[in-house]
């Protein structure tokens, strides 16, 4: 993480000794379009030095942020600054033509100093000591050749300004690979069930804030380069106003959402992140060091999706209980028997035999009163119990089919009782 950021950060003072790769047309030693600079660039070379002690006095009159810098980083910036005017100097001996200049100005910045000062930063101060020298052209320039120096300051700047932008681009590109790369660990750490503390300095390395809940979500990716996707992901977390980590896995794009109290209505919001098919958000949970519960039933519900085709997209997993139990989760499964079954067991009464009844004469309430040989109103008392009890609507078909599957689940999983000639044995 450290190599990328450190690309991402003051390789611009670099761009110095690059600008010299622009477009401009040699015509001669010591020319610019043409005509000789000779006793200008003498000029300038003699007050390299000046020039650069105005630029850095300029950076801590106009940037707040560099007069905050210890004395040795400041003293890296001095050296920076010498080592740029030598650069225009070297640019201007060659008349400005395109080539290889010396790399000495990147090597007078220390790594230390990549990582103190921003890649926004340096711009800001490659930026004013190019309007120091600028400022200095009538002082600079020898008679007759004011115009011309003038020309030669405008046109280091463009290259500067282009350089600088295949700098940031380059750095831009690197650190995105990079981050893809980071957020596809965390998230494989997640799925693996790591532990909190792998978790947390993952998530640290990508500068994830503490944002609760947090929540997992699966669906499909849309293809394309992981890096692409990832970007397409944060981007749609920036209009949701969430936190996101995000990971590629093959055909799935998983990620994990922070700061939303409501996970579901985020996911609403980042769809366009996802490909075709259903997604899939887990349940919320407290910290991202228990959110490997989360991942582990979006992922189940996610498997479980196709058996559902008119499932609303987002999917909570918890709608999914049935399928995903169906499909051989056994968190679903021990769902369903212990808060479903179980609590219709430990409610005792007759809910149990309501509810097989209803479900056996197809809902309708008229048959299951008679099959019980019960008031229709009792009935719906009954199930407005059952609903309570367990949170589903036995007259909701949707609801009336988890409500059969924990059935089902309830008696199969049932401890099988010992018969009392065993038990003699």
């Amino acid at each position: 993480m450290e190599y990328a950021r450190s690309r991402c950060r003051l390789w611009v003072p670099h761009v110095w000794a690059v600008t010299g790769h622009g477009t401009l047309q040699s015509m001669g030693n010591g020319t610019i379009g043409g005509r000789g600079l000779a006793a200008t660039i003498r000029r300038v070379e003699r007050a390299a030095g000046a020039l650069a002690t105005q630029s850095v006095a300029r950076m801590d009159e106009a940037l707040p942020w560099f007069r905050e810098l210890p004395a040795d980083q400041r003293s890296w910036v001095m050296l920076v600054a010498q080592a740029g005017v030598r650069s225009f100097v070297e640019w201007l001996q060659q008349g400005g033509q395109a080539g290889e200049v010396s790399d000495e100005v990147f090597d007078a910045a220390p790594r230390e100093l990549a990582r103190a000062i921003t890649l926004q930063q340096t711009v800001a101060l490659v930026q004013i000591m190019v309007d120091v020298v600028e400022q200095q052209v009538p002082r600079l320039a020898a008679p007759g050749e004011e115009t011309a120096l003038r020309e030669a300051v405008l046109r280091f700047s463009r290259e500067i300004a282009f350089a600088a932008a295949r700098v940031y681009a380059r750095a831009a590109e690197t650190r995105g690979a990079w981050d893809a790369r980071l957020q596809a660990l965390l998230v494989d750490a997640l799925l693996r069930g790591d532990t909190g503390d792998v978790l947390a300095s993952r998530a640290a390395a990508l500068g994830w804030i503490d944002a609760t809940p947090v929540a997992v979500t699966v669906g499909r990716s849309p293809g394309g380069e992981a890096a692409a996707v990832l970007h397409g992901l944060h981007r749609a977390a920036r209009r949701a106003g969430v936190e996101v980590i995000g990971g590629v896995h093959g055909d799935r794009l998983v990620a994990v959402i922070g700061g939303s109290p409501e996970p579901l209505a985020a996911t609403g919001r980042m769809l366009s992140a996802f490909g075709d098919g259903p997604v899939v958000v887990g349940p919320a949970v407290s910290s991202l060091d228990e959110a490997t519960e989360s991942a582990r039933a979006a992922l189940a519900g996610y498997r479980a999706a196709p058996a559902w085709p008119d499932a609303p997209r987002p999917v909570h997993a918890d709608d999914l209980l049935p399928e995903r139990a169906l499909a051989g989760d056994p968190e679903a499964r021990r769902v369903l028997r212990t808060e479903v079954y179980g609590a219709l067991v430990r409610a005792g009464g007759e809910l149990l035999e309501t509810l097989d009844a209803f479900l056996a004469c197809g809902g309708v309430l008229e048959s299951t009163a008679r099959t019980l040989y019960v008031h229709t109103n009792t009935v719906r008392y009954r199930l407005r119990r059952i609903t309570d009890v367990t949170g589903y609507a036995a007259t909701v078909p949707r609801e009336a089919f988890a409500l059969r599957i924990a059935l089902t689940i309830g008696r199969l999983d049932q401890p099988t009782p010992v018969s009392s000639s065993v038990a003699a044995i």
